[in-house]
């Protein structure tokens, strides 16, 4: 069963979202009202999920989450908010959270997002992905980053597609290789750029300028990855 502790400094919103888990099968094991006590939570508990909201005082979502990744904590951060603004998306991502979703999300989909990034997959609300492509458009390009030298071609062309939002299913259909295959290269990408997951390789695809936003040819973003990334 998937064990799941929710973030957030409404009382209402966080029973409501118990209400929603629990009658799914999910079992909620913690509540916390601030950051400091979803880390807490996470280090004593170590569920499978945290479902994180990103403004809260005492230690906001972002920095508990930072602080789980650092700790080297099993648990997944799927982010919630109500707003889908780009510093907050790339701020998330880069401190390792496995998702991020907005409030209004409707309940079977909470579910799903949920399970997924339980699964160790990657998730993001459209308009929150779509913000995360459109802030890219607007920056220059970074220089490329060494650690791309220790990449086969293969395991680049692996990257691009993962920056491209296409899941290993798809990779495999690509590249006419076995998803056992793809999920191996995967692996190894993730190994050698010393990224702690498939999140964090979109964003790092984007800012090395290995995948362009916007390019032709690259698919609608909605879910980035959803069959299992290993």
């Amino acid at each position: 069963m998937t064990r799941v502790v929710i973030a957030d400094d409404q009382d209402l919103v966080r029973a409501g979202f118990r209400l929603i888990l629990e009658l799914a099968g999910i079992e909620v094991v913690a509540e916390a009202s601030d950051g400091r006590e979803a880390l807490e939570a996470a280090r004593s508990l170590q569920p499978d999920v945290v479902l994180m909201d990103v403004r809260m005082p005492v230690m906001d979502g972002i920095e508990a989450t930072r602080r789980i990744a650092q700790a080297g904590l099993p648990s997944r951060v799927l982010m919630l908010t109500t707003f889908d603004l780009d510093e907050y998306v790339v701020e998330a991502l880069r401190a390792g959270a496995g998702g991020f979703v907005l409030k209004d999300i409707d309940r079977e989909r909470l579910v799903e997002a949920v399970r997924t990034v339980a699964a160790g997959d990657a998730l993001f609300a459209p308009s929150v992905l779509r913000r995360l492509v459109e802030s890219y458009v607007q920056r220059p390009q970074a220089s490329a980053d060494p650690r791309l030298d220790a990449l086969s071609e293969r395991e680049r062309e692996v990257l691009v597609a993962i920056g491209e939002g296409r899941s290993n299913a798809e990779i495999a259909e690509q590249f006419v290789i076995a998803p056992a295959t793809v999920k191996s290269h995967v692996r190894a990408i993730l190994a050698k750029l010393r990224l702690r997951d498939r999140v964090q390789a979109v964003v790092f695809a984007y800012e090395t300028g290995l995948v362009i936003a916007g390019r032709a040819g690259q698919p609608t973003l909605g879910q980035c990855g959803h069959d299992d990334e290993r």
